[in-house]
């Protein structure tokens, strides 16, 4: 992986990871199983198209089609698609039915995401009492049936974070010595810590051979913190990816689901990279979105720079005489960006008129 001179420099930095290949990752799109667990959610097969076509993802994952009549159609109708990205389905949570693999099979999926409880929680609350022994004896039954039909499968343990580190161990080693693609780690009840996530990831990646793959919920505000646990590439990532339709997408589904995206929320929120201190905006000015408004804050950088992006012409002694008057408007009011624009072009015709 190359580096820049920047990132040696910089001791802030991410540290490389040298037992992580960091150009060798894939991500699973969950938003059509997972996010349609949310209240509101209701996606036609439509939707589904669309929210899971639009970033280039490696996989989409769709709710079990055992869920309802609907589910199943939407599964075989995306199965049809052809789309680049590879289509899962979900067994029913805690379950780990055949019945379950059977029909996702007859769906035409490319893979199944097999899951059971192995918390104490779970396995007394959902399972019946189930012992580790019989779960991993039906898990593995399921699996080598995935794997007869072709299907890739992934094995996941549901609340690994509460689970017994040897019980969890012990099962990871049964189903990799059967041969999935994948062990996930999945974080049900949002309970985990990005250190936790870190000592649990480093510990199975000595325990299997296959791949591993990861899933967070976002309860605590962690699940950000917890997936840069894994060592990445920023040039992969930008190579292979649609990062730009990221903040399009998640307009859509919020809209789909009757809900706002956060203004502080991370990276797509109102105020994410934002800053009305001029010191900071000097940084920032390339992109006019940055400046959401004008405040007493706002230093003549942001002035100058807003001043370029309208096309008008100014000294630096005018910009900055025109930043002491929207300073003086904003001492009243916070001002918005057309109130700002209207009080440059004001102040432009003023000076051209002197002229």
């Amino acid at each position: 992986m190359s580096t820049t001179s920047n990132n040696v420099a910089n001791p802030y930095s991410s540290i490389n990871d040298l037992l992580s290949n960091v150009r060798n990752f894939k991500i699973i799109e969950s938003t059509l199983r997972e996010g349609e667990q949310f209240a509101n959610a209701y996606f036609s097969t439509e939707t589904k198209i669309k929210i899971g076509d639009e970033f280039g993802v490696d996989y989409l994952e769709l709710t079990n089609p055992a869920a309802s009549p609907q589910s199943r159609d939407d599964c075989e109708a995306i199965c049809k698609l052809g789309l680049k990205a590879k289509i899962l389905t979900h067994s029913s949570d805690t379950r780990c039915t055949m019945e379950d693999a059977k029909l996702a099979c007859d769906c035409g999926v490319d893979g199944v995401d097999v899951v059971i409880g192995t918390s104490q929680f779970l396995r007394e609350h959902s399972l019946g009492g189930k012992d580790m022994t019989a779960i991993t004896k039906q898990a593995i039954e399921v699996i080598e049936y995935i794997k007869s039909r072709g299907c890739e499968v992934r094995f996941s343990s549901e609340d690994s974070f509460r689970s017994d580190l040897v019980d969890l161990l012990s099962i990871y080693r049964a189903v990799n010595n059967v041969g999935v693609n994948r062990v996930g780690v999945a974080d049900t009840v949002g309970c985990a810590s990005p250190r936790q996530v870190y000592d649990l990831v480093r510990t199975l990646r000595g325990c299997v051979s296959t791949d591993i793959e990861v899933h967070f919920h976002d309860d605590t505000g962690c699940a950000v913190a917890m997936a840069r646990m894994m060592p990445t590439s920023r040039d992969y990532i930008l190579s292979k990816y649609k990062l730009h339709e990221l903040k399009k997408i998640e307009d859509f589904v919020a809209e789909c689901v009757e809900i706002n995206v956060p203004f502080n929320n991370p990276v797509t929120g109102f105020c994410a990279f934002t800053h009305k201190a001029g010191i900071h905006a000097k940084a920032i000015l390339n992109d006019p979105s940055t400046v959401h408004f004008t405040s007493r804050l706002t230093g003549w950088n942001a002035i100058k720079s807003r001043v370029d992006q309208l096309g008008l012409k100014m000294t630096d002694a005018q910009v900055k005489e025109c930043t002491a008057k929207l300073k003086s408007m904003a001492d009243l009011k916070i001002m918005t960006l057309d109130e700002s624009d209207a009080l440059i072009r004001s102040f432009h015709l003023e000076l051209q008129n002197e002229a």
